[in-house]
């Protein structure tokens, strides 16, 4: 058995429930965009969540520009995504909750001895604010959290596996050395494609969707993006991490 060096961590509906809270804050900001482009179409949030979701808001402004044939300039598109993260970063800061059993997981995982960073889609502010209002900051040096939206020069985004492969060159671990936790299909694609092991958490569609949804996206982690095992539960993640070093 090897034991794992590294723990790199989602925060997006994997640590924090933030995915809503931030698609709310960002549907009025997409529909003035919209509309100053005399688009006939509007958002709210739940529809980008379900469109969009597992992308950073720089990626989403591509989709919708592919989608209603629309073309940002550079600088347009740079001074959306500032105003978008300034707009979520707030929300958070005000209403963001941890997903359940997260933060007794991490402080489990620190006892431990295992090593914990923060690899995520969305740009530095919006995790740090989740992290902080969740009160889980405590467990990642600000070195360690990563985002593929500002940390990488150019910014990307997941399924895109840059900011994982940026984030274990920063640290000096190989995939084999690490796991992460993911909870949409693009992360655990960037995982997989990364050669990471991951666990593919799926707690979160239960508490927001139902069950069938939770069962739909176990079933997606699983045979198309080869999850090595799937969370329901936070509290289940030390017999997730044991099963991957076991295999190992």
């Amino acid at each position: 058995m090897t034991k794992i060096k590294q723990i790199l961590l989602d925060c997006d509906n994997t640590l924090a429930l933030s995915e809503h809270l931030a698609f709310e804050a960002c549907a009025d900001l997409t529909n003035e965009l919209l509309q100053k482009y005399k688009i006939d179409a509007t958002y709210t949030g739940k529809e980008l969540l379900t469109e969009f979701v597992g992308q950073n808001f720089r990626g989403m402004m591509v989709g919708l520009q592919k989608k209603h044939n629309f073309d940002m300039d550079q600088a347009e598109l740079e001074r959306y995504v500032n105003m978008e993260v300034d707009r979520v970063t707030a929300k958070l800061l005000e209403k963001c909750e941890p997903c359940p059993g997260a933060p007794e997981m991490l402080e489990w995982a620190k006892q431990k001895g295992y090593p914990l960073a923060v690899v995520s889609t969305s740009a530095k502010p919006r995790v740090v604010a989740s992290l902080k209002k969740c009160n889980i900051d405590k467990y990642f040096k600000d070195e360690h959290v990563w985002s593929a939206a500002t940390s990488l020069n150019p910014p990307s985004s997941k399924p895109d596996p840059a900011v994982y492969n940026f984030a274990m060159k920063e640290l000096g671990v190989k995939p084999e050395e690490c796991i992460t936790v993911e909870d949409s299909k693009s992360g655990a694609t960037a995982a997989m494609r990364a050669n990471i092991p991951f666990i593919g958490y799926v707690g979160v569609y239960g508490i927001e969707d139902g069950k069938e949804k939770m069962e739909q996206m176990a079933k997606v982690l699983t045979e198309q993006c080869k999850a090595a095992v799937i969370m329901y539960d936070w509290k289940e993640f030390p017999e997730c991490l044991k099963k991957i070093e076991e295999s190992s």
